[in-house]
């Protein structure tokens, strides 16, 4: 085609290319390919070239596979000598192609018999991978059979070269550390001195928490904290969500004074992210306050691991190898022989575990200072309540119930809790309570408001002209309210205060002193200025009805996090059975107790904390074929197969709490071998929190 396509000279009919072009053209492309082999000539020069001191660097890839969770040797260029220290970033050929990988240390000998390669580079010279949080990713990794680059995943974010290139401004110099404001916040508890003066004086002390109602749990948190830096050591709070984070950094500012702490959330944004991840990586800040993923922040001289609210589902991580926020805490505490301090208004059966176990000690409010923050009662639970309002039993908002709201909104905000988002989640006939049902799909039917008409929830069908198949009757009712409709009802009840709600995308940070009813669904209701006058908890059979292992554990702890809000000397009303041992415990706010039943009821069941459990969910060939490589110990039970959801089934293995190192040592050598035989996935979860 070159040929062809030359232009003639001389008329001679001559079509190859213009001779006076082609020497040019020829001696560029000879000065391109000489200047390309010098570069290469020098490459290879330089990567013969080792380093003359530790000359190998042992490198954990970021494989996702199992069977590759391993360290790998490369030689070390003289060129990056310098640069590729324990901890940071490299690229390596890695199965044919270019890996990322960390750095972990630098040796003079290898056990591999042939050649090394070489590392290709270091991406930034920023040492982001501690000894200590590598060595705590192995374990985290071993204790949940997954991979060390899953957790380091969960560990370091992203490189930001441009926040990499600024340094970090140094802290002011000192933090603030009031010892009598720190034992005035602490002194509504038994052993709160105590507590704070062994974090001052270095000690690692490890207390299961459980405040009054009210309390300022961020400023006691902030504290505990300021306590630990004046005595030489950082800390590590970690709490469920954003707002808790806003609320605990907040509380450090006041306390510590500003620029002395980093919080570490996703919503921070990459660059921001990665500043702060910096300010602690440096060691420059050694108080981080964080959601669950803070659990592996390296924080220099750590003295202190706290978690707030263990119950919440938040802090399980849902992406492989699932770990749980409170158990990295832990596992870090045990490693570097830090305090401890797990705390919440209501109580996990794994923190009375740890106190049954002696590894923590109580840390409780007095019960003087309990009778005086709040009074909980529940609606029509006495004979004269019942005498006063007859049909209080029935009724969804009781008359008792209209009183304590009405009394509370005559000084301040009142909070009404309502499991259900939306106007009516369900419907039934008004005549013979039939459920709704779609006439397509057979769906439940719902209200997404007062002037639309009844809707599929699966297939978003409308069914304006709904009939009952039992009576022919056209009328519904709504069993189960959403927070909407209970607004509208409550509207008209108060007519002169202000109703606002809180759910889903529309949650509330926080709402003024003003009088005010407050409708929220649990785990988004706001914080009030000055605490809540009042609380009205309801449809409790909601949460206890559910079908899940920690369903009474659940609804007591989303109780207990409204109630928690109220300020001193409010009511608290709860609808619901009074006889219910999770309605008894929050009326005796004693959280704890209902916990320790738990513990032993599990204990008889071979449930978690107890026993070990370990989840295998594939579909059936799959989950056959992993059985059958499973080698569990000896006292392991093997409980299923049961169908889930899309086809797949769950088998369940179970062992007692002393082998649930050997349980999930036999899970990761499964993993392993299934990796390496490129066998279909398997969804491996250790302690999953539910069932």
């Amino acid at each position: 085609m070159a040929a062809s396509s030359g232009s003639t000279r001389g008329g001679t009919g001559d079509t190859g290319p213009d001779p006076e072009l082609l020497p040019g053209l020829v001696r560029q492309q000879v000065r391109v390919s000489q200047a390309r082999a010098r570069e290469t000539r020098a490459r290879k020069a330089a990567a013969a070239a080792t380093a003359e001191v530790d000359p190998v660097a042992r490198v954990l890839v970021d494989a996702p596979l199992a069977h590759l969770d391993r360290d790998f040797d490369y030689s070390v260029p003289a060129s990056m000598a310098e640069a590729a220290r324990p901890g940071v970033r490299v690229k390596v050929r890695f199965a044919g192609h270019e890996a990322d990988g960390y750095v972990l240390e630098r040796t003079t000998t290898t056990a591999h018999g042939g050649a090394l390669t070489p590392l290709r580079r270091v991406v930034g010279a920023e040492p982001v991978l501690s000894p200590v949080v590598a060595g705590l990713a192995a374990e985290v990794a071993e204790r949940y059979a997954g991979t060390r680059a899953d957790v380091l995943r969960l560990a370091v974010p992203p490189r930001h070269a441009a926040a990499e290139k600024q340094p970090t401004a140094p802290a002011p110099d000192p933090a603030r550390w009031d010892a009598e404001a720190a034992a005035a916040a602490w002194a509504d508890h038994d052993t709160g001195e105590a507590f704070l003066r062994h974090l001052h004086e270095g000690g690692a002390p490890r207390a299961a928490w459980h405040p009054a109602p009210g309390t300022d749990w961020p400023r006691s948190l902030a504290h505990a904290a300021a306590a630990t830096l004046a005595g030489g050591r950082g800390s590590l709070l970690c709490v469920p969500d954003g707002r808790d984070v806003a609320r605990v950094s907040a509380a450090l500012d006041d306390v510590l004074g500003p620029g002395h702490h980093v919080a570490l959330t996703a919503e921070a944004g990459p660059a921001a992210r990665y500043r702060d991840f910096l300010a602690v990586s440096r060691g420059v800040r050694r108080v981080v306050v964080g959601t669950r993923a803070a659990a592996l922040a390296p924080v220099h001289d750590l003295g202190l691991v706290a978690v707030w609210d263990d119950g919440d589902d938040l802090l399980a991580e849902p992406r492989a190898p699932y770990p749980h926020a409170r158990e990295v805490l832990l596992l870090r505490a045990a490693r570097e022989g830090t305090a401890a301090l797990v705390g919440g208004f209501g109580a996990t059966a794994e923190a009375a575990y740890l106190l049954r176990t002696g590894w923590a000690r109580p840390l409780r409010a007095t019960r003087a200072t309990v009778r005086d923050r709040v009074r909980v009662e529940v609606a029509g639970a006495t004979d004269l309540a019942r005498e006063r309002d007859p049909h209080g039993r029935g009724a969804r908002v009781p008359a008792a119930a209209h009183a304590v709201l009405r009394a509370g909104l005559e000084h301040g905000p009142v909070l009404v809790q309502t499991p259900r988002r939306g106007y009516a989640a369900a419907l039934a006939c008004d005549r013979c309570r039939t459920p709704c049902r779609c006439p397509r799909c057979t769906g439940p039917l719902a209200l997404g408001g007062p002037l639309e008409p009844p809707v599929c929830r699966w297939c978003a069908t409308p069914a304006p002209a709904w009939t009952c198949p039992e009576c022919g009757g056209h009328g519904l009712r709504a069993p189960v309210v959403g927070d909407v409709r209970t607004a509208e009802e409550l509207g008209r009840a108060f007519p002169r205060a202000r109703v606002r709600t809180s759910a889903g995308d529309r949650v509330l940070a926080r709402v003024d002193a003003s009088p005010q009813v407050v409708v929220a669904t649990p785990g988004a209701e706001p914080v009030a200025d000055g605490g809540y006058t009042a609380v009205l908890l309801l449809d409790a059979w909601l949460l206890l009805d559910r079908v899940d292992l920690r369903a009474e554990e659940e609804a007591l702890r989303r109780w207990s996090n409204a109630v928690g809000l109220t300020r001193p000397g409010a009511r608290a009303v709860v609808v619901a059975d009074p006889a219910h041992p999770a309605v008894q415990a929050l009326v005796r706010w004693d959280q704890p107790g209902h916990a320790e039943r738990e513990v032993d009821q599990r204990r008889e069941a071979h449930l978690p904390p107890s026993s070990r459990l370990a989840s295998l969910t594939a579909e059936p060939g799959a989950l056959d074929d992993a059985l059958t490589l499973l080698a569990p110990p000896a006292s392991a039970e093997v409980l299923g197969p049961a169908p889930v959801a899309d086809g797949r089934e769950r088998v369940v293995v179970r062992v007692p709490r002393g082998e649930g190192t050997a349980l999930s040592r036999a899970l990761g050598e499964l993993q392993r071998v299934r990796s390496a035989r490129k066998l279909d996935p398997v969804r491996v979860q250790v302690d999953p929190p539910t069932l």
